[in-house]
């Protein structure tokens, strides 16, 4: 009989996660004690990056909530109706629990931020854009390339072959507005975003 304390088991489990995930796939929400709004901030701008680095699979601690009221832990709830929104929304494919404490997910490709808006499309008509008109002024002519490549790809996919200007530009913004979700502020934030867009042109034309 195995008389092992389960610290050790634990310890073995978080050696084989550490292996297979590492650092850079791993979001720790245990190790901070995050409410429950925290948590899931923290866990939605995490995903939506990692989704534009391509990570594939990744790992988030939540925790069990053996000190929760309840026994139930708020955090891994609150983290779980965010893994349902955003299946719906593109940033993953599915999760799965990997233990009490933690989900393992996978993330979707860029290009599948695209997919929900456009089912939309076709059922019910153009959807609202949810940024502002002038939200392209600014923007390097690099960028402005590489947007209104993506909203060509976009159209292509929808089978729209004419195309006034307006609805081009409207294109270009509703890419700019789902990319722009998973690129946060900071340094060098436009070039990450073209890497982003570069991504799923890539993911576009793979699919031809």
């Amino acid at each position: 009989m195995d008389r092992r304390p389960s610290g050790q088991f634990r310890s073995i489990e978080q050696a084989f996660d550490e292996a297979r995930f590492g650092a850079e796939r791993t979001l720790n929400l245990r190790a901070s004690f995050p409410t429950a709004a925290e948590a899931t901030r923290r866990a939605d701008l995490w995903l939506r990056e990692r989704q534009m680095a391509k990570a594939g699979e990744v790992l988030v601690i939540t925790g069990r909530g053996a000190g929760s009221e309840g026994g139930v832990s708020v955090v891994r709830e609150s983290v779980l109706r965010l893994l349902t929104q955003l299946r719906k929304t593109g940033v993953l494919r599915d999760w799965t629990e990997h233990t009490a404490g933690s989900f393992v997910v996978t993330l979707a490709p860029v290009t599948a931020l695209f997919e929900a808006p456009r089912r939309t499309r076709r059922e019910s008509g153009p959807i609202p854009v949810i940024v502002e008109p002038d939200a392209l002024r600014g923007l390097a002519t690099e960028t402005l390339v590489l947007l209104r490549q993506l909203a060509d790809r976009a159209l292509d996919a929808l089978g729209i072959q004419v195309r006034p200007p307006a609805m081009i530009e409207d294109e270009m913004i509703r890419q700019f507005a789902a990319l722009s979700s998973g690129v946060h502020d900071g340094p060098d934030r436009e070039a990450r975003l073209r890497a982003a867009m570069r991504t799923a042109l890539e993911e576009f034309d793979d699919h031809r």
